[in-house]
């Protein structure tokens, strides 16, 4: 399942995805890992959260990081939930179509039982028609 917290760019959008991060911790049996392009919210997610910094990784397109996705959900068979901040820059889709993305992730999501929830720099009407059910946040 993919889940979407979108939004222009200081609007908010990481306090929720924070916020629902630091909620969740006490509702999974499983692990959660939350992924950025910086380590500058470490000391503000719960301590079972596994905290990943994108940037440090030589990945260079879309394909390349759903593959760095997948390689995190092969290590963790307790793996529940995945979050994703400043989607569009970890995963090298800035000004690229986000659709072949979000539906590969949605697939290996139903597939392994992890449920993505993704903060994206764009506004609601920006967002793929497929994909508009599943904005759960839209500031």
């Amino acid at each position: 399942m993919v889940e979407l917290i979108v939004g222009r760019k200081g609007k908010g959008k990481t306090k929720v995805l924070l916020d629902k991060v630091n909620g969740a911790i006490r509702n999974v049996n499983g692990s959660i890992v939350y992924l950025d392009k910086s380590t500058k919210h470490m000391y503000e997610l719960n301590n079972r959260v596994r905290l990943i910094d994108v940037s440090v990784y030589p990945i260079k397109n879309a394909d390349e990081f759903v593959g760095f996705v997948c390689g995190i959900i092969s290590q963790d068979h307790d793996l529940e939930q995945i979050y994703l901040d400043s989607f569009l820059t970890t995963a090298k889709l800035e000004g690229l179509d986000i659709t072949s993305t979000l539906e590969q992730l949605k697939a290996v999501g139903e597939k392994f039982g992890v449920t993505f929830i993704i903060s994206m720099s764009l506004d609601k009407e920006e967002v793929p028609a497929t994909f508009q059910d599943s904005i759960i946040t839209a500031l």
